[in-house]
């Protein structure tokens, strides 16, 4: 609020007031007078230093997984994403945002949206050598298939159900698991190898090699199992573009030019699909606001999610 990106008068759609003036002393008092920062320079190495922790986390596990950020789309939902999800974007490489609709309520609409689940999870040592028996195995995931289906069906009677097993598997003597997608159907001695085979699939593809001569184990063995859900919509095609009109401007703290500039308000119930807008921009809704900096524009497409690219992109 102190950098301008939150109306003071519009948080949760106005219902709840707040006090500019408040928190900006809150920000001297605790960050700017120890550190002999000004109000908006203290507001500002917050903010930095928050999406700068978000950055760390994600390159961490993007470095766990193998995986590269740069050609990937960052998906921001939740009531503070959409304020610091560009920030975060540029810091890690990233040239795509996705503010989904409905984005500040995005956990009561997964809730309400999620196909009834249930998951059951039994520890039980297993050795993947020459004496595996599958016969327990079997017995263990009839008794923990009939306790999901006893809860889910509670709540999908005639739903068709799909179930997912799972299995923490390990060398011999490691203290870490992997969890490693197992086939469904019964198990058999022939089984072993199979298992054994998915174990170092998915270990090769964590650690980039597997261990030779060391026998396999498994720790927990999880099933979940889920009412069927809708099938996805199709794709839409791209809605053509038409220049959105803000309804007013405010006064936001600029990082680029450490000065307060005029910025266009967007609200996002004036938007529909073909809205386009260049930034700097804010688009507020009752739920959260989406920052759209200098260097950036957003589109609205047709499933209503605003899409921000970066303009060189």
């Amino acid at each position: 609020m102190v950098l301008g990106r939150l109306d003071p008068c519009y948080f949760a759609g106005g219902t709840i007031p707040l006090y500019p003036e408040r928190a900006g002393a809150a920000i001297d008092k605790a960050i700017g007078a120890p550190l002999g920062l000004k109000r908006l320079e203290a507001a500002l190495s917050i903010s930095e230093i928050v999406e700068e922790n978000m950055a760390n986390a994600a390159r961490v596990h993007a470095v766990e997984r193998g995986k590269d950020l740069q050609a990937r789309t960052l998906i921001a939902f939740g009531g503070a994403a959409p304020l610091h999800a560009v920030r975060l974007a540029e810091k890690l490489g990233m040239a795509r945002v996705m503010v989904p609709a409905g984005a500040g309520a995005g956990s009561a609409f997964g809730f309400l949206r999620a196909p009834v689940a249930y998951e059951v999870a039994r520890s039980r040592y297993v050795s993947l050598d020459q004496h595996f028996d599958a016969a327990p195995v079997n017995a263990m995931f009839a008794e923990m298939r009939a306790q999901a289906e006893g809860v889910v069906r509670a709540a999908e009677p005639t739903a068709a159900l799909i179930e997912t097993r799972t299995a923490d598997m390990r060398y011999r003597g490691q203290g870490h698991e992997i969890a490693v997608a197992l086939p469904s159907g019964i198990l058999t001695p022939g089984s072993r190898a199979i298992l054994a085979a998915l174990f170092e699939k998915a270990y090769r593809a964590a650690y980039g090699r597997t261990i030779p001569g060391l026998d396999v184990e498994i720790m927990n063995w999880t099933l979940h199992l889920a009412a069927a859900c809708a099938p996805l919509p199709p794709s839409l095609p791209r809605p053509a573009e038409r220049r959105a009109q803000p309804r007013q401007s405010r006064g936001v703290f600029s990082p680029a030019e450490f000065a307060i500039e005029k910025v266009s308000v967007y609200y996002r119930s004036d938007l529909t699909p073909g809205s386009a807008l260049r930034g700097p921009a804010l688009v507020a809704e009752d739920e959260t606001t989406v920052v759209v900096p200098t260097g950036w524009s957003a589109r609205v497409d047709a499933l209503e999610t605003v899409v921000i690219e970066k303009d060189e992109a």
